[in-house]
């Protein structure tokens, strides 16, 4: 045998050694260690046949380890190899005419060969009568002692298993029945107790089952009653019905193992003793009520179709009249004829109107005509209907259907035949064989029955276990693969038949008791010959033999040994000579075909083994059932739009037949499917489920046990529906066109060829290719490439030669018939094709197209190249432009078939073609597709997602274009959708939709949808993971909606601390309703809670008026509006409710507190941006004899213009704040309902934080930091709005604070804050900065004193230095000369002013601008280098006119000017004397008091005087009185610069003098000093 493994047992998992039972492995390990045959003891045929079969003669150690008895070991028929593994089996030789014919050891038969060849030479001359006779005593000596030979080995293995029980390391064992439960006949209303003892350690738990189902006393009432005591367990049954006839078993289980016991129980009743209390069975028409019943059934079921393992109903409407209260009819379901009960499989109901059955989990075995019967006393009713069950989906592409119809027959104590009928569905390829696994009721453990599949669909079951009941099912194995097991079948129990038929039978009256005896057997019998041998059954893999026991007694106890003998020989082998057979039947496997053999039967028991039967017949090894053969004239019949009769003539030769299989095909397409999956036995059958107006051919097949016939002939076709086009007839295709070749080899080619542009009017149903060879340019005959038309647009053509050259043609057909044939494509070389890179794609489609986007469909290249397709590109032009024009449309290769294009012009014509690539790098490109125009058709849909009220989410798609033969086409990433376990597509009219069943991350993908028989209606939609995520969202929202709300369930507080909980809903009805629930418990309207719900605005409120520990826990609002609902809670424990408690009781005082004046807000402070600080609080409840004081520091402040009250608001305003204004503030109201207090604590740590605010204040006021330039260096300043001396400011220079010194200096001038550099430097150049503290993070202000800045600065500053000492140094007219001076003719006139400048300067005067000198009239003086005087002895006429004094040195030139006037008058009263100070103010005038005159004139100015001066400026007169009438006006330039002066210093910093002269504010200027008048001694002429 060869040394591999057949597929079937390489490739599946139930051909592993794990599958197999454990008493297979045992025994399988057994053989491999102790078998007694080897293969150098075998024969030469043997020898051949085993080869590799490695064996060893001796017990393993572990064997003598446990048990002092040697075993003999089981004999296994599986070949191993080296390892251990299975590769085959053998067929051992049985020494028949050796020790197993004879029972002898080795010794024994020396023995008696020796006396036999002793008497043979004693009585050498003796008759050949006597040597029989001798030989036939020999025999029955050796027969004797072979039996006491067996009863002696089991009394050893008796006591050895007694001792190992008794050993201490053996004491865990598996459960044992010592006493198994008895079988019971009962009658009905008696008891009935069932009895057994286990055995085992640990204590076994025992479990009772009635038909495998667990007894459970709880729920039964007094009906069943448990007990257990000292390893003795019973089930009593009281009062027994007829639902009491079942199979019991016992289930003994430890943690060593489980055991089961099986024991039946038949309830009997008598007669005539039935229940008076049950009606009496009724006939014809109801009399007593007068009427008669019509029965009617509507809204019935239809043709169904289910696939295996599905769940489906069927039901229908009842309508009785007349309609009687509580009138039950009797409603029985049918199929094929066969009424059906109540099982795991089938569940009826009745509701009172419907009928219903519900068939779970669906099988093939469930197909077939259903019949509902509606019976009444008045007659029936019935309506059928037809249930088709498909295949379900195979785990292994191609492989065979399930098996169905698994039964089994002749059950015996350790046999069992196990039939099946073949599946309609083989995959494609024929079925090798089956094979049957068993199953113990009470287990799920499946163990094979067989190693290698049988083709009969009938086997027999071998190496039971008596009593136990088992469970079968069968597997169908192809080329392809291994099918689904089929339906598993009833439990039947392994037990003799004899046995079932005394269970089953009637037993005797009843008597008070029952009896079961059981008998016992004979001993010392030696039982007698088996009678009526015969082969029941005979197929090619076993050989089935029956038999009757003997009829002597002795029968318990007996067993069977059969014996074989190839016919023409006398040498009979022992088929089972280790294991005797209980049943009268047995199997026998591995018998050659084709040889005969013969057979017989030995009883054997305890006293020994019998004579044999009588040898059958001469059986020759092979099928004795034929496969039938194939039916005949099958004709089709329309029957409806779906449906169409099919007849045909019975097999002319078949056997035991079974039924028949038929099958349709739509015409051409060559591809066939079942129109039913379970055998009919008759020879007509309506086959459902046709698509309409399509032509169909059928064909049929016969079946039975031995296999499937060869199909019939097919028949003609006919058509479902009629023409489309109303009778139009169809045409036959144009011709394909553009043929490429996709793939070429030495010997064939692969073809793709593009879609005929007319197709004919019906759609092409194939295509047949032709090729012709090409010899030196001369073509040769056309031949088929293939007989059965294709479905695809690519085809290999095969068989070709290599090296030679081939043309090729393409015709297309539909039902109308094959068109012409294509034009011959171009001249194609046959030769293998060893480019790297990959072939062209083909196929190309062209989808969606849209007015700037298509989607461009396509199949990848049958030529791989040298590495796997890993991408595509893409390559697009307008049809119009060169082929340099290509270009392509993606940059990076796309790993899908296909792209959707975007970008598109609107109404242009583009063609595109694509090329793939691998590794090598990129491949040849497709035809280019036909001419597309990116153009929006008129009516084109888009697919629309929709989620509907019950959650369900749905893709739809609308056409308005489709005929009456278009379907909609729905693909997933753009492949047709052919698993429907998550969609479900509906279609009605012109729409179609897609409903997701469960929709998950699965379903994510591309979903597109194409109408066939339009202009390309197309669309697709994008299910994303974000938009399932907001799809899901919305299901669930329309599922279980949720009323939306607002505001969550949320508590406050309101006044006298009343707790208020509420939410606000978005959107409610009139019908909506609220529940109020605390801790689980509702609350409803009272004194606590006062509930309210205003469903104009949403808002749901609940009140409490106080808080108490008692209200700690859970609040809940529930909400319900229709289907919609929500509900909120709030949970208030612990602290928290402890919190809102406290609150509640503190808004309640403060309620109280407030009944009198009160403060709304207590005393606090604010700061203005005018750095003002106010003091203020609000108060409330005021009346007129409210009073309202504050107090700082106790003391009371009394009321002023820094005290307010307005609006319910006392303020107290401080000014300027300072160090004095620290302290304890309060304000007290008082009147007869009360008194109030609030107290502000500004001491300390208060006062700092409110200084910080007031700094703060400052800070934010102050301006960017700017430099000037003075006359002594460069300034720093910033202004501020307010500034106060507790503020702190630090300057910094390069981050650094400045230490100060005599050339450094700060200082505050008003709200200037200035940093000083005298005679600066590079040195200082540098980042400055100045800092205000506000006890915060503080303001900082900089400026950058560098570059341009510093040098800018740096100039201006020597600039004005320059010019300060040369106004300093420069000649000026300091005294101020009068503007006009009047005076008498003949008096004298003196005027003195001071000259200052450094040189002195050079003094001119002049009279009408022209220089005068001095004289005896004019006297002109200059003294002390300061003293200007100009003196007229006595005036006259001429002395008038305009004088003017000129001073002049080195740094400058400056004149005075006045004018002279001379009057006629009154006589000369002397000489008027003008005094003017050094800066040419009149000191001493005609009126100046002779006392004051005599004060010493210094020039210097003094402050009272410059006040004085500054309140009374301009002076228009100096003196009038009645002697001197001289009028003095001070000069409007001095005016002028003196405005000009005060209006500069305003915009300019003050100088550094200044600022150590004067702290007052910047910008405001001292007025000039009063006139200084220096009057000398009169002089009269």
């Amino acid at each position: 045998m060869s040394g591999s493994l057949p597929f079937y047992q390489k490739h599946h998992r139930h051909y592993d050694r794990d599958y197999r039972s454990k008493e297979k492995e045992s025994k399988l390990s057994q053989y491999q260690t102790s078998s007694r045959y080897t293969a150098g003891s075998s024969t030469s045929a043997a020898t051949s046949r085993s080869s590799g079969l490695n064996v060893s003669t001796h017990y393993g150690l572990e064997a003598s380890r446990l048990s002092p008895i040697l075993k003999r070991a089981e004999p296994t028929y599986l070949a191993v190899d080296k390892d251990h593994q299975i590769i085959g089996y053998v067929v051992p030789i049985f020494r028949g005419s050796q020790e197993f014919g004879t029972g002898f050891s080795s010794r024994e038969e020396a023995r008696v060969r020796d006396s036999s060849e002793y008497m043979a030479r004693r009585d050498l001359f003796t008759s050949g009568m006597e040597m029989e006779r001798s030989e036939q005593t020999s025999r029955r000596e050796a027969i004797r002692e072979t039996a006491e030979r067996i009863s002696l080995n089991k009394r050893i293995h008796e006591h050895g298993v007694h001792f190992k029980r008794m050993n201490e390391d053996s004491l865990m064992h598996t459960p044992e029945f010592v006493i198994k439960p008895r079988s019971h006949t009962v009658w009905e209303k008696q008891c009935v107790r069932l009895h057994c003892t286990v055995s085992g350690w640990p204590d076994p738990r025992v479990v009772w089952y009635k038909n495998n189902v667990a007894i459970n006393p709880v729920g039964h009432g007094d009906k069943y009653k448990l007990e257990s005591k000292y390893n003795m367990h019973s089930l009593e049954i009281n009062r027994c019905d007829f639902d009491d006839t079942a199979q019991y078993r016992v289930s003994a289980m430890n943690s060593k193992g489980e055991l089961s016991s099986f024991a039946s129980v038949v309830v009997k009743r008598f007669k005539g003793d039935m229940d008076e209390s049950l009606p009496s069975p009724r006939h014809g028409p109801v009399c007593e009520y007068g009427v008669n019943f019509q029965t009617h059934i509507v809204d019935t079921f239809g043709v169904t179709f289910g696939r295996e393992g599905e769940t489906i109903s069927l039901g229908c409407t009842v309508i009785i009249s007349p309609a009687l209260h509580r009138y039950q009819p009797e409603i029985q379901w049918y199929r094929d004829d066969v009424l059906l009960s109540p099982s795991k499989w089938y569940n009826m109901h009745w509701s009172g109107d419907h009928a219903t059955m519900t068939l779970a989990h669906l099988n093939k075995e469930d197909e077939g005509l259903y019949t509902l019967r509606v019976t009444t006393k008045s007659g029936y009713e019935t309506y059928s209907a037809y249930v088709f069950v498909r295949d379900s989906e195979a785990e292994v592409e191609r492989a065979p259907g399930a098996p169905l119809d698994v039964r089994c027959l002749d059950a015996n104590k350790d046999y069992i035949i196990v039939t099946w009928k073949q599946p309609a569905v083989d995959g494609g390829d024929s079925i090798l064989g089956y094979f049957v696994d068993r199953c113990e009721v009470g287990t799920t453990h499946w163990v094979q029955c067989n190693d290698t599949p049988v083709k009969f669909a009938r086997f027999p079951v071998t190496g039971l276990v008596e009593g136990r009941s088992y469970m079968f099912r069968v597997r169908a194995v192809n080329q392809n693969g291994m099918s689904h097991p089929s339906r598993v079948s009833e439990p039947v129990a392994a037990m003799d038949p004899s046995d079932r038929a005394r269970i089953r039978g009637a037993s005797a009256p009843w008597t008070g008791q029952i009896i079961v005896t059981e008998e016992e057997p004979a001993e010392g019998i030696v039982p007698g010959r088996p009678l009526e041998l015969q082969v029941t059954e005979a197929t090619k893999n076993y050989v089935v033999l029956s038999w009757k026991p003997p009829g002597d007694k002795g029968l318990e106890g007996v067993m069977y040994y059969v014996e074989k003998c190839v016919a023409g020989s006398d040498t009979w082998q022992r088929v089972n000579t280790e294991i005797p057979v209980k049943s009268p039947r047995f199997a026998l496997f591995d018998l050659a075909e084709g040889n005969s053999y013969s057979f017989r039967v030995r009883c054997c028991n305890a006293a020994g083994v019998g004579e044999p039967s009588d040898p059958t017949e001469a059986s020759t090894v092979g099928d004795k059932l034929d496969i039938p053969s194939a039916p005949s004239k099958v004709v089709p019949i329309r029957n409806t739009d779906t449906s169409v009769v099919v007849s045909w003539q019975a097999s002319s030769e078949a056997k035991e037949l079974v039924g028949y299989y038929i099958e349709a095909s739509v015409l051409d397409s060559n591809e066939w499917e079942p129109c039913n999956n379970k055998p009919v036995n008759v020879t007509r059958f309506i086959c459902h489920g046709l698509m309409t107006g399509e032509k169909y051919v059928f064909r049929v097949r016969a079946v039975n046990a031995a296999g499937l016939s060869q199909f019939s002939p097919e028949s003609e076709p006919v058509e479902v529906k009629a023409a489309i086009g109303g009778g139009i007839p169809h045409a036959s295709p144009a011709p394909p066109y553009g043929i490429t070749v996709l793939e070429c080899v030495f010997d064939s080619m692969v073809l793709s060829w593009k879609q005929p542009t007319f197709i004919g009017g019906a759609d092409i149903t194939g295509y047949f290719v032709d090729y012709r060879e090409v010899i030196d340019g001369v073509t040769g005959k056309w031949h088929e490439a293939n007989i059965r038309s294709i479905s695809e647009r690519a085809y290999r053509v095969s068989d070709l030669k290599e090296k030679r050259k081939y043309q090729f043609q393409v015709r297309a057909a539909n039902m109308a018939g094959v068109g012409i044939p294509s034009l011959p494509s171009d001249t194609f070389l046959c030769e293998e094709w060893t480019i790297a890179v990959p072939g062209p794609p083909h196929d190309l489609q062209v989808r969606e197209v849209r007015s700037d986007s298509l989607v461009l469909l396509w199949k990848p290249p049958v030529y791989q190249g040298r590495d796997l397709v890993n991408g595509f590109y893409i390559d697009i032009k307008e049809v119009d432009a060169p082929v340099e024009a290509w270009k392509g449309v993606n940059t990076k290769a796309t790993e899908k078939t296909f792209f959707k294009i975007k970008n598109l012009k609107e109404g242009g014509n583009f063609v595109f073609r694509v090329r793939a690539q691998n590794k090598a790098g990129v491949g040849q490109t497709s035809e280019e597709t036909e001419p597309v125009i990116a153009v929006t058709k008129p009516g084109t849909k888009e697919i629309v997602v929709d989620v509907d009220d019950d959650g369900i989410i749905s893709l739809n798609f609308e056409c308005c274009d489709t005929t009456p033969d278009s379907k909609f086409v729905w693909s997933k990433d753009y492949e047709e959708i052919a698993d429907t376990s998550r969609l479900t597509i509906e279609t009605k009219g012109n729409k179609s939709k897609t409903i997701f069943n469960t929709a998950a991350e699965e379903d994510i993908g591309i979903y597109s949808c194409i109408v066939t028989h339009t202009d390309g209606a197309s669309s697709s939609y994008t299910l994303s993971e974000e938009e399932l995520k907001r799809l899901l969202e919305v299901s669930h929202d329309n599922k279980f909606p949720v009323i939306p709300l607002k505001s969550e369930l949320a508590v406050e507080l309101l006044e006298k601390g009343k707790v208020r909980f509420w939410l606000q809903a978005d959107k409610m009805s009139a019908n909506g309703k609220v529940d109020y629930i605390f801790n689980d418990n509702l609350i409803s309207q009272g004194d606590k809670y006062k509930l309210n719900f205003d469903k104009n605005t949403g808002v749901i409120e609940m009140i409490i008026d106080s808080l108490t520990p008692a209200d700690e826990g859970t609040f809940t609002f529930k909400l319900q509006d229709g289907k919609a609902t929500n509900q909120s809670s709030l949970v208030l424990i612990g602290d928290v409710f402890k919190e809102l408690q406290k609150e509640s009781e503190f808004q309640m005082k403060e309620w109280v507190r407030k009944q009198g004046p009160h403060f709304i807000e207590y005393l606090g402070y604010e700061v203005t941006p005018e750095c003002c600080v106010v003091l203020k609080c609000k108060v409330g409840n005021m009346k007129k004899d409210t009073s309202a004081l504050w107090y700082k520091d106790g003391h009371e402040i009394k009321a002023d213009e820094n005290l307010g009250f307005t609006e319910g608001v006392l303020k107290l305003e401080i000014a300027q704040i300072s160090k004095k204004d620290s302290g304890v503030y309060e304000v007290v109201l008082k009147d007869d309902r009360g008194k109030g207090t609030s107290t502000l604590n500004l001491t300390d740590k208060g006062f700092k934080d409110l200084m910080n605010e007031v700094f703060s204040f400052i800070a934010n006021s102050s301006t960017p930091l700017k430099i000037t330039s003075t006359e002594n260096g460069i300034r720093l300043y910033t202004f501020v709005s307010y500034y106060n001396d507790l503020l702190q400011v630090t300057w910094h220079y390069k981050d650094s604070a400045i230490s100060f010194s005599d050339r450094i200096k700060s200082g505050v001038v008003g709200e200037q804050l200035w940093l000083q550099i005298s005679e600066p430097s590079e040195k200082d150049m540098g980042k400055y900065a100045i800092e205000f503290n506000d006890g915060k993070g503080g303001l900082r202000r900089t400026v950058e004193l560098s570059g341009q800045a510093f040098d800018d600065a740096f100039a201006e500053f020597q600039r004005l230095k320059a010019a300060a000492i040369a106004e300093r140094s420069r000649a000026r007219v300091a005294g101020g000369l009068p503007d006009v001076v009047t005076i008498q003719e003949g008096k004298a006139l003196n005027l003195t002013c001071n000259i200052s400048g450094d040189p002195v300067p050079e003094v001119t005067w002049l009279k009408n601008d022209r220089e005068i000198t001095s004289d005896e009239h004019c006297i002109l003086k200059f003294e002390s280098g300061k003293f200007a005087s100009f003196t007229i002895t006595g005036v006259n006429i001429s002395d008038s006119g305009k004088y003017s004094i000129l001073v002049k040195n080195k740094y400058g030139t400056e004149s005075g000017d006045f004018t002279v006037e001379t009057t006629d008058g009154t006589p000369d009263l002397g000489v008027t004397s003008y005094w003017t100070d050094a800066d040419g103010n009149v000191v001493f005038g005609p009126n100046t008091p002779k006392e004051k005159m005599n004060t010493t004139v210094t020039g210097t100015k003094t402050p009272k005087r410059k006040e004085s001066v500054a309140r009374k400026l301009p002076m228009e007169k100096v003196g009038d009185t009645d002697e001197e009438k001289v009028a003095v006006k001070p000069k409007a330039t001095d005016s002028k610069q003196t405005i000009d002066a005060k209006e500069k210093v305003a915009d300019q910093p003050l100088t550094s003098d200044q600022s150590e002269a004067s702290v007052k504010p910047a910008g405001k200027v001292e007025e000039p000093g009063p006139v200084s008048e220096k009057q000398p001694e009169n002089t009269e002429q």
